[in-house]
């Protein structure tokens, strides 16, 4: 019970600071300052390396307003072919933030593939408490995903 209470304080911290960035992102895609998908990390590699790799520059292809990286033109040319295979679910954001209705990046190290979905959350610790009920919260988020990302979209649209 500490464990929960301490991890949406934190959560519920990074909410707080960091609201208006997130609420001025382009897209329903989490993406670093520089517009990088994923922190520049590679979306097939979690599902044929089972592992991230860092992406390279001269692999990279445009998506729904993002930059995705890849660390070869065969996983970019997988990825161009079906994108929706292979992005993180819920745009990147985390996991256990979007089952508790928030906008929350995702970390490209606390990953998991559930069901061939890639899923991130905010860091190892966050991770850790997701991981207790997967299917739980992911049927949280999905049915908190669309509203999430509808209200993403009309702040982008009010800028």
């Amino acid at each position: 019970m500490v464990v929960k209470k301490t991890l949406m304080l934190v959560i519920a911290s990074f909410i707080v600071l960091s609201g208006a960035s997130l609420a001025s992102q382009s897209s329903t895609i989490d993406k670093t300052k520089d517009n990088l998908a994923l922190s520049g990390y590679d979306a097939v590699s979690y599902f044929k390396d089972r592992k991230p790799v860092a992406g390279k520059t001269e692999f990279s292809y445009e998506w729904q307003n993002a930059t995705w990286r890849f660390s070869s033109a065969e996983n970019r040319d997988a990825f161009v072919k079906e994108p929706a295979k292979y992005a993180p679910q819920y745009g990147g954001f985390c996991a256990f933030g979007t089952s508790q209705g928030h906008l929350v990046p995702g970390d490209p190290q606390a990953w998991k593939v559930v069901d061939n979905k890639l899923y991130l959350n905010y860091n190892k610790d966050v991770q850790k408490y997701w991981l207790q009920d997967i299917p739980g919260y992911i049927q949280k988020a999905d049915e908190k995903w669309p509203k999430l990302a509808s209200a993403s979209s009309s702040a982008k649209d009010d800028k």
